[in-house]
């Protein structure tokens, strides 16, 4: 089949130019032809070496946007939506591509669908939204309920869980999250970290004020290891204050046992980095990460690290698969006694870790993703 995505999130590498690579590669691994259609003007994180079809009306962008101007722009991304519906449903019916996926969607663009021609689209069109939250969920079900009678408009959620807060409905289709691979470098396996050499712990992703860095830092220097230990923190940044806000971490605390990189990391540097250490500190605390999946949890069991987290990360996946050690959310002296016990105790602990790693990277694979995607598209997921 020709499968078409259309992509109209503009950022220079994450987790959502990844998940595009995953729709890239694992369909073409299954024999079928991909093509992206994006606005005028799109730039892409990464090149997929697949083929570009540009649509008319350019992207609009937020960023550093507030108050007034960012509902004005707002209103303008929803005129610019309907005019990408209109062509892409045109070249759907000109036979251009045979099922149409839009990769990161959320309720809105169901809900501006209702008024487009692509509701009646002649092929299957997949809007993936990633995860719902208590608040988002109604309004996501008003708007698909409003387009079951369209049976080619096909929404998918991801999700850990075989209902959505209870709720099923048969043209919503729930799939599992894919795990983040290393696809541009070479892994060997890695033998046990031996009981004398330095321990590494990485703490990745984009700098935000919710990751707690500094706490986490103060909490991580406080504590009393019996083996060695260092820990790599990786941020890149987005806005200014974001940016003054971190090397001010860096200054005050780089030298003490914490190296720190500042700078953004895609493709094979990002791999390598992740590769590098030997387990992943994700101490997020916000409500979001136990509706929407944990990208960077789900890179831990792509590259097969142990981690340390809140309770607040996808509970459902250490419900089946033990893949590190948790600590309740937000309690920073909770933080400090699992960070002794998972440092003082790795070398026991890990071949454990190691082994739910492997099982869950199994279940989380990225081709089984794909598949359960085909099955959508081909009318087979009932």
């Amino acid at each position: 089949m020709k499968i078409a995505i259309f992509e109209n999130i503009i950022t220079p590498g994450g987790h959502e130019v990844d998940f595009d690579r995953i729709l890239v590669e694992e369909l073409r691994a299954l024999g079928h032809e991909v093509v992206f259609y994006v606005p005028e003007g799109f730039r892409f994180g990464m090149d997929y070496h697949v083929p570009v079809h540009h649509l008319p009306g350019a992207p609009v962008l937020y960023t550093h946007v507030r108050g007034i101007s960012k509902l004005l722009l707002s209103l303008k991304r929803e005129r610019r939506r309907f005019l990408w519906y209109r062509a892409l449903c045109r070249a759907a019916e000109a036979g251009a591509f045979d099922a149409l996926i839009v990769p990161t969607s959320t309720y809105r663009y169901l809900r501006a669908l209702r008024q487009s021609i692509l509701r009646r689209s002649p092929v299957p069109v997949l809007f993936i939204q990633h995860g719902l939250n208590p608040g988002e969920a109604p309004k996501f079900f008003h708007a698909a309920d409003a387009l079951a009678a369209y049976k080619n408009i096909r929404p998918v959620v991801l999700t850990l869980g075989d209902t959505i807060f209870g709720e099923r409905r048969a043209h919503v289709h729930l799939i599992a999250p894919p795990t983040f691979l290393p696809r541009d470098i070479a892994v060997k396996e890695c033998p046990p970290v031996q009981a004398d050499t330095p321990l590494t712990i990485g703490f990745f992703g984009q700098f935000r004020r919710e990751k707690r860095l500094e706490d986490l830092l103060k909490v991580y220097l406080a504590g009393h290891y019996t083996r060695p230990v260092q820990l790599l923190v990786q941020g890149s940044t987005m806005h200014e204050e974001d940016a003054a806000a971190f090397e001010r971490i860096i200054a005050a605390y780089e030298g003490q046992g914490v190296t720190f990189l500042h700078q953004g990391l895609i493709g094979a540097a990002w791999q390598r980095a992740i590769a590098s250490v030997h387990a992943l500190l994700l101490p997020y605390s916000a409500p979001r990460y136990r509706y929407h999946w944990g990208a960077m949890l789900f890179t831990a069991i792509g590259f097969q690290k142990p981690v340390l987290t809140s309770d607040d990360m996808n509970p459902e996946v250490f419900a089946h698969y033990p893949v590190g050690m948790t600590f309740p959310s937000g309690d920073m002296a909770a933080l400090g006694n699992a960070l002794e016990t998972f440092i003082n105790e790795y070398d026991t602990r890990a071949p454990l870790f190691h082994a739910a790693l492997a099982r869950a990277a199994e279940h989380y694979a990225p081709a089984c993703f794909v598949k359960r995607i085909m099955e959508v598209i081909e009318g087979k997921d009932v």
